[in-house]
């Protein structure tokens, strides 16, 4: 009786990045490029904030329901950030095991609990010059010019132990950032090496 290979375990993705490298807007234009395709999952995640135009597509829940899921294990990464809290649903990531490219927008401070969570880990930062930083961050107006350089000045250093690590710059087109990512994923689902971008 012929037996089919097992399909091999898949890799999770962690995207990682200042804000204002544009990491929502890369992983937005790798979900449209790869629709369709189901060896691609990208995590939604859990945010205690409500929705707001023009943010990243999330779900929102009070402090109160987010300590709630974590309590329940629903929660597999969990951080803090400008006073809000932010998860990756345990859910979101169970296709890693079944062969799926798993991609999560994360804090690069859960990097070292992420690694955890996978056999394959792919770390990709994403980057942009600190002039193109503050500039995106002021357009966004949500933040005074002290603030955000404030904010700039305290992005920690990039570490990890045992993930792959790639490096994209977002500073130029869009597009070529994008297609960039896209590559990276599409190497990851083919189970091939991947490159700095």
């Amino acid at each position: 009786m012929d037996v089919s290979p097992a399909r091999p375990a898949g890799a999770l993705v962690l995207v990682v990045g200042p804000s204002g490298a544009g990491k929502d807007t890369l992983i937005d234009a790798a979900r449209a490029a790869l629709a369709g395709d189901p060896r691609f999952v990208f995590a939604r995640r859990l945010i205690t904030r409500p929705a707001m135009a023009g943010a990243e597509d999330h779900d929102s829940c009070s402090v109160a329901q987010f300590d709630q899921a974590c309590g329940r294990g629903e929660i597999a990464l969990a951080w803090g950030a400008h006073g809000l809290r932010y998860g990756v649903p345990a859910r979101a990531l169970a296709g890693v095991a079944a062969g799926d490219v798993v991609v999560a927008n994360i804090s690069r401070g859960v990097v070292a609990a992420a690694e955890a969570l996978a056999q394959r880990v792919v770390v990709v930062e994403i980057t942009a010059a600190p002039a193109v930083l503050a500039k995106r961050l002021a357009a966004r107006g949500r933040e005074s010019e002290a603030d955000i350089a404030a904010r700039l000045a305290r992005e920690a250093p990039l570490t990890t132990r045992s993930a792959e690590r790639v490096t994209i710059r977002n500073d130029g087109r869009v597009e070529d950032a994008a297609a960039a990512f896209v590559a990276v994923l599409r190497r990851l689902s083919d189970h091939g090496a991947i490159s700095s971008a």
